[in-house]
């Protein structure tokens, strides 16, 4: 697969972007080289090798979920500037 300077000139459209010439062909020119470093990567045999979602071996350090007894509600209202019928009073935002 080939990358054209009009399919690079399309995408630069859609995306409310504006190139030189020389621009356009600077990133013709380095997306095809990826696509052909890509095409060599598909030559070798993966059919062993086990998907991985990340290089390393990685466990989550999270604690479990647990069900636990909440603050009071008095207690988590003590520092508010302003509370109005058990809850904070924050300026209204459009």
């Amino acid at each position: 697969m080939k990358i054209t300077t009009s399919e690079i000139e399309h995408v630069a459209q859609l995306a409310r972007l504006s190139f030189d010439p020389s621009e356009i062909e600077n990133f013709t020119r380095q997306l095809n080289d990826i696509l052909v470093y890509v095409s060599k990567l598909e030559e070798l045999d993966t059919r062993r090798v086990k998907p991985t979602t990340h290089a390393l071996q990685l466990t989550n350090a999270l604690r479990k979920d647990e069900v636990r007894p909440s603050l009071p509600i008095e207690k988590i209202l003590s520092n508010a500037p302003e509370r109005e019928n058990g809850g904070f009073v924050v300026p209204k935002v459009i």
